[in-house]
């Protein structure tokens, strides 16, 4: 909660765009709706993540309600370098949203049509890309599908001509699966970070070079989502997640009907010893 944040956060703001200078692609968390919260921050950030993003925020809402802010953005001391997304289409309604979170973030992020970021006529998104640089904004990143792909191959082609006509960094998005992928996209493309959303789920220490979930990272997860209180059925959907590739089918079957997190921790225990 806002509420909570400010002791711990307020004066401790770091610039991220730093990150863009330190000699190795900028590895990101990208903003899940439901899923990356504080709690998911703060495991991947235990493996190797560089910058996270809150799940996007209407920021209308926000503004206008208290509960909202209170639901919506949570944050700690070791949360940082974090990005606030905001979906908005007022220019006002993103500035007060903005001034309410800037003590405790390090950036704000303007939600601009995930995950269709790329226009039929490329043309229109390098045109769109370098108007958005000419306002002064710090990085742009791009989620190469247009608006019909959403479940088609990434134009990275795309993405790279986008980095070879604008002089901030630029950041990759889409079907990022492993380390490998990320380090081939950002050698490809020759952008400057690589956002990962649904491989991050599947993975969260897929950073760290990690091809599938260690027991070591559920462990992670167990311990921190208990600790920070998260709600049982996100506490089960990342598991779920993070699962998806060491089970079984049958496994599976047994595993995602769990109702309680005691059935989750002693399913946990008697199968993994975790």
């Amino acid at each position: 909660m806002i509420s909570d944040a400010i002791e711990t956060t307020q004066c401790q703001q770091k610039d991220p765009v730093d990150l863009f200078h330190s000699g190795h692609f900028v590895k990101i968390c990208a903003p899940m709706v439901r899923y990356s919260k504080l709690a998911f921050r703060t495991l991947v950030r235990k493996y190797n993540c560089d910058l996270c993003y809150t799940p996007m925020i209407i920021a209308a809402d926000f503004v206008r309600s208290v509960k909202a802010r209170d639901s919506e953005f949570t944050t700690s001391k070791g949360d940082r370098p974090l990005i606030v997304q905001f979906a908005a289409n007022e220019a006002q309604v993103l500035s007060d949203a903005a001034r309410i979170v800037c003590p405790f973030a390090d950036g704000i992020d303007l939600n601009c049509g995930c995950p269709q970021r790329i226009h039929d006529d490329l043309k229109r998104t390098v045109d769109l890309c370098q108007k958005a640089e000419a306002t002064g904004v710090s990085w742009i990143t791009v989620h190469g599908r247009n608006i019909e792909e959403r479940h088609q191959p990434v134009h990275y082609d795309a993405i790279k001509i986008i980095k070879q006509n604008t002089s901030i960094p630029i950041v990759a998005n889409g079907d990022v699966k492993t380390l490998k992928d990320a380090e081939n996209i950002h050698h490809m493309t020759g952008t400057d970070g690589v956002m990962v959303a649904r491989g991050l789920l599947a993975n969260p220490a897929m950073f760290a070079g990690y091809e599938e979930t260690p027991l070591k990272c559920i462990q992670d997860w167990v311990d921190i989502a208990l600790e920070h209180g998260t709600p049982f059925t996100c506490f089960h959907h990342h598991l779920m997640y993070m699962m998806e590739r060491i089970t079984s089918k049958q496994e599976k079957k047994v595993f995602n009907v769990l109702s309680s997190t005691s059935a989750v921790l002693d399913y946990l225990n008697d199968h993994y010893g975790v």
